[in-house]
């Protein structure tokens, strides 16, 4: 207990550090050129968030916050996975739609 409490502010600057983090991976989040960058950006905000709660069941000797961050795991998991299937449903309809265009192309090109 007493560890905890002399590097209490080590832990105050950690939760700042990973709040800066977390803002700048929102960012990419919003603006990735691709997907994938949305994803891992999306990914890494959980992993974040479940470490700033960590260090926060630490600095205020709260148990039941490692429940909180285990269960977090498990729905930021649930959300990347989600987050894949629906990213991956919309490329497929994509390129269906880009192959239709080129086969209308060629059926134009093979008349004209």
């Amino acid at each position: 207990m007493e560890l905890i409490q002399e590097y209490s502010e080590i832990f105050h600057v950690i939760l700042v550090i990973l709040a800066v983090l977390t803002i700048f991976c929102l960012i990419r989040a919003v603006q990735g050129p691709t997907i994938a960058d949305r994803l891992v950006a999306v990914n890494m905000m959980g992993t974040i968030v479940m470490v700033m709660i960590a260090v926060l069941a630490l600095l205020i000797n709260e148990g039941y916050l490692v429940d909180i961050c285990l269960i977090y795991a498990m729905i930021s998991f649930l959300a990347v996975v989600v987050l894949t299937k629906v990213y991956t449903g919309v490329y497929i309809e994509y390129r269906k739609r880009l192959e239709e265009k080129k086969k209308a192309k060629e059926q134009e090109w093979r008349k004209g």
